[in-house]
Parts: C-alpha cells; sequence; structure tokens
C-alpha cells in the first residue's frame, strides 16, 4: 500500500475539520489562491442617518478566526488562479482602448491606432533558431579564439538559442544599463512621437495638445537573449481624449511615419563611468508598426488584446531570464536556477550596482530582473479603464461593494498568507476545475470574447 504524503494527510486533516465547508467556500471564493493573505478583523455597515446597524461582518465566526483573500500576484510561476485574473484584467484594459466600454466611447475603433513592437539593440551575437543560425563564408574567429559562425539548424525551445556565440565579446554591461535606462528610452520615445506630428503639421510640440493627444498601453516582454522589447499599442484622440475625434490630418499614415521616426532616432546617454565609459543607448533596428482597422484588415483587436494580456502574467524566471523575487547577495546569483547568460548578467547587475556613478539607479535591487526597472504593463491615462475600475466593478457584482447612504467601519490586520500542503493541494485542484470550467463555457458560447 503507498504511503501517504504529508499533503494528502494534511488534506484528510482538513476535509475532517468540523469547518470545512466554510473553508472550502473561502478557498473558492479567492479562486484557489495559491498564497492567499490571511486577514482577521470584522466589517460594520451602519446607515447612514440613524447609526443603525446594516450588516456585521467578523472573522471571529470564520475557520482559524481568519479571512483568506486573494494575493493578486500578477505571474503565473507565482499563483496561476490570480495570474489567470490579471490577465483578464489586463485583457479588458487594452481591449477597451481599442473598441471602447467601460466609459469608452465606441468611436475609438475608428481612430488611428498602430500596433507597435521596439526591440532591444544588439549587444553581441547570439544563437538562432532560424534554419540555419549564423552561417559566414570562411572560418574565421573573435579575439577570443570562439568561431564567428554557427551552421547548425537549432530547434525552437532548445537550451543554446538566446546565448552568445562569445560571452568574452557579449556587452552585459550594456545590456543591463540598456535595461536599467528602458523606461526612460520609452519616455523619450512618445515625446519624440509627439514632436515630430506637431512638426508635421508646422504647429510647435507646446500647441499639440490643443489638437490632438496621444493614447497607449505598452507591456514589456524578455526575449530569448534575456534582452526586454515592448509591445504597444497606440491611439490617437482629440484633445480631450477617447470623447474627441482627432483633427483631420491625424491619420494612421502620419503617426506610423512619427512612431518609425522617432524609434530610430531617439537617444539617451548614460553617465559616465571610469569602468564601462559613456553609453549610447538606443531603440533596436527591427522595428514592426501594423496600423489596426476598424474593418478588420489587419491584426484583429480582440487579439492584439489577448496577446498583451499573455505577456504580462509571465514573471521573470517563466522565461528564463532571472528570477522572480530579489536576489539579496552575491551569492543569491550563485545557485539561482538560471543559464550561465543569465546568470552572467546578474552578475554585471551586481557589480555595476556597486559603482558611485550609478548609485541611482538601484542596479543590486533589480538584479533578479536584469537591472529592468519597469513596470510590466503602463498606460497612459487616457487610453482606458483602470485595474482598479475593473477590481470595483467586479466586487460590485459579487455584492462586495460599498451600499450608499451608509458608513463603514473597517478594522483589520495582518495575520499570515499561504497553504498548508494539504490546503496547497486542495486550492490547486479548485483553481484547475474554475480554470476548466471557464473554458467549456467559453466553447458552449461561440460569442464569449476569450477565455480569460
Amino acid at each position: 500500500m503507498r504511503q501517504l504524503s504529508e499533503a494528502d494527510r494534511d488534506a484528510i486533516r482538513i476535509a475532517q475539520d468540523p469547518n470545512f465547508p466554510r473553508w472550502l467556500e473561502q478557498i473558492t471564493a479567492t479562486g484557489g489562491c495559491a498564497h492567499p493573505i490571511h486577514l482577521s478583523g470584522s466589517t460594520t455597515t451602519l446607515d447612514g442617518e440613524t447609526g443603525e446597524i446594516l450588516h456585521h461582518y467578523d472573522t471571529r465566526d470564520e475557520p482559524g478566526e481568519r479571512l483568506l483573500v486573494r494575493c493578486r500576484n500578477r505571474r503565473a510561476s507565482i499563483c496561476p488562479a490570480c495570474s489567470r485574473l490579471h490577465a483578464g484584467d489586463t485583457y479588458h484594459l487594452v481591449r477597451t482602448g481599442l473598441l471602447g466600454g467601460k466609459n469608452i466611447p465606441a468611436t475609438v475603433r475608428n481612430r488611428p491606432r498602430l500596433f507597435v513592437t521596439l526591440t532591444a539593440p544588439s549587444f553581441g551575437a547570439v544563437h538562432r533558431d532560424s534554419e540555419r543560425c549564423r552561417p559566414r563564408r570562411g572560418s574565421g574567429a573573435c579575439v577570443h579564439g570562439r568561431p564567428l559562425s554557427c551552421g547548425a539548424v537549432h530547434p525552437p525551445g532548445a537550451a543554446v538559442v538566446g546565448q552568445p556565440l562569445c560571452p568574452g565579446c557579449y556587452d552585459y554591461a550594456g545590456h543591463v544599463l540598456w535595461h536599467a535606462h528602458a523606461s526612460k528610452l520609452w519616455d523619450r520615445f512618445v515625446i519624440d512621437v509627439r514632436r515630430r506630428l506637431a512638426s508635421a503639421i508646422g504647429l510647435a510640440q507646446s500647441r499639440l495638445a490643443d489638437h490632438a493627444r496621444l493614447s497607449f498601453a505598452r507591456v514589456a516582454e524578455y526575449q530569448k537573449r534575456a534582452a526586454v522589447h515592448v509591445h504597444c499599442v497606440i491611439r490617437l484622440d482629440g484633445p480631450n481624449g477617447p470623447d474627441d475625434e482627432p483633427p483631420a490630418w491625424g491619420t494612421a499614415e502620419l503617426l506610423t511615419k512619427a512612431v518609425r521616426a522617432a524609434a530610430r532616432r531617439v537617444l539617451l546617454l548614460t553617465p559616465y563611468s571610469p569602468a564601462v565609459g559613456e553609453r549610447a543607448l538606443r531603440w533596436g533596428v527591427q522595428v514592426d508598426v501594423r496600423p489596426l482597422h476598424a474593418d478588420g484588415d489587419g491584426p484583429d483587436d480582440d487579439a492584439v488584446a489577448a496577446y498583451v494580456a499573455k505577456y504580462v502574467t509571465k514573471g521573470a524566471s517563466e522565461t528564463g531570464a532571472g528570477l522572480d523575487h530579489r536576489a539579496t547577495t552575491w551569492g543569491d546569483i550563485d545557485i539561482a536556477p538560471v543559464n550561465d547568460h543569465v546568470r552572467t548578467l546578474m552578475r554585471a547587475c551586481w557589480r555595476l550596482g556597486g559603482l558611485t556613478e550609478f548609485e541611482p539607479l538601484r542596479l543590486r535591487a533589480w538584479t533578479h530582473t536584469l537591472g529592468y526597472r519597469g513596470h510590466v504593463l503602463t498606460k497612459s491615462r487616457a487610453y482606458s479603464t483602470t485595474y482598479a475600475a475593473l477590481r470595483a466593478e467586479r466586487a460590485h457584482h459579487v455584492g462586495h461593494a460599498d451600499i450608499p447612504d451608509t458608513d463603514t467601519e473597517r478594522h483589520w490586520r495582518y495575520v499570515g498568507s499561504g497553504h498548508t500542503p494539504g490546503a496547497a493541494l486542495m486550492a490547486a485542484g479548485i483553481a484547475d476545475d474554475i480554470a476548466l470550467n471557464r473554458e467549456i463555457a467559453r466553447d458552449e458560447s461561440p460569442g464569449t470574447e476569450t477565455g480569460y
């Protein structure tokens, strides 16, 4: 007879508890969250005029005298259940800016809209999974004696793909510094797009806001070479944002020209360092700009929203480009479950972080993301709705929103997080069941927008 594991024995213990049905309700309410937050306290709802108690909730009546709530971690490698919820919110956030809804007019679909991909520049030759990796005539070698070519055919997902042909020639410092300045480079890019739009019609840049407004949502993704590139949706509105039609001169063609020109010309200089000099940071030469057409001639709006949502749930560890938690010592880098290329990037980040001239970049604090300090998804204020609004709408839908003309007193404190081994086993099963039920519901309803 197979011996029961610790998780199995713990699951049996939980199932035999008299409070198990209520505990199961809590876990189901969190969607099977893998690392729920444990709270203790109470909420009292009072009539705004009379002060009469309309509702009172206290965790003293709950199993273990605590309430479990979602961790809300976006990373699928940390919490699959919460990452699916976050992906769904991201999908609707991006889709709303493309098609309207949630206080955004449907007319935005007819505005100039682009789906743009900006890449990092080259920091050195890396292996690729093309028909032939890097064929070159002759048998030349670099200064370190390594071949400059690779005639192999690497299958997709091969461990060597994305690794440098010669680690000694690879610009690890440049890679890390580019990551550390990527968000500022994006800001410069947006400013330059506005400048070029204004220049194209003979306006001063300061006057563009009186005629048109640029809105966007962007997501960062790690490539196989562990360098970030950016996918973004860019939309041109009138001066008041989505409620205004853009001026007649605001076309997708003009916006495309401005985006391509800005991607080529934007330049950012790093502070001079005796160790690595001064670096000129740019976007990579590979820039993809695709107009989104309301008549369906081009990338599908729903597909674009789903594409962005997919990447927002990926952590650094899932892409093999770092860790999902901070490295606090040099030893953490040595034992990190990453390949040699990523480990060298982490070490470069740690070393540069110890230099006075790079202290403002806080590189050691961001070693786990290889120096990248930006949020995974950012958007301009007028692009669409917000995560907070989507969560409030969901809370109202399930009856957790505040009741009008009432006062609510809340007294809560944090008392722990996570699951016991048996509870984790059950929560994972509940999360899988919920995900499966959503897939079945989507398959049975052809008009459903997406699986999120």
